[in-house]
């Protein structure tokens, strides 16, 4: 069995697992410190997030597997795939579903959960 590398653990939840060249990264949400909130700014934030961490790991998005969307509202479906869209490299779309759930908190508009390849 090969061995299972955890990043950033704490006693709930670690942000980076990789295991048998496959990268999970936790949830990802972004800051909703903008006033009015903005499921543009926040999806920005939230995608800034994961590349920072898959740069960690040592993976990129063009080596996303499988994406899940969280959005708190339908309504904003359009507007955070204008932002997923620019930031999805052309040819390396990921598998994906996006989803109305609700949030952990009443700020947050959306989160991701990621799953890619290492690069080599």
């Amino acid at each position: 069995m090969s061995a299972i590398k955890r990043i950033e653990t704490s006693e709930r939840m670690s942000k980076i697992v990789i295991h048998n060249g496959t990268v999970y990264l936790c949830g990802q949400v972004g800051h909703s410190s903008d006033d009015p909130v903005s499921i543009g700014c926040q999806t920005e934030n939230m995608l800034a997030r994961v590349d920072a961490l898959l740069a960690e790991a040592g993976s990129s998005r063009n080596s996303i597997l499988s994406a899940t969307i969280y959005l708190r509202d339908m309504k904003d479906f359009a507007e955070m795939n204008k932002v997923w869209d620019r930031w999805t490299p052309e040819g390396h779309a990921p598998a994906r579903a996006c989803v109305e759930a609700r949030m952990a908190r009443p700020d947050l508009l959306v989160e991701i959960s990621v799953i890619a390849a290492l690069e080599e």
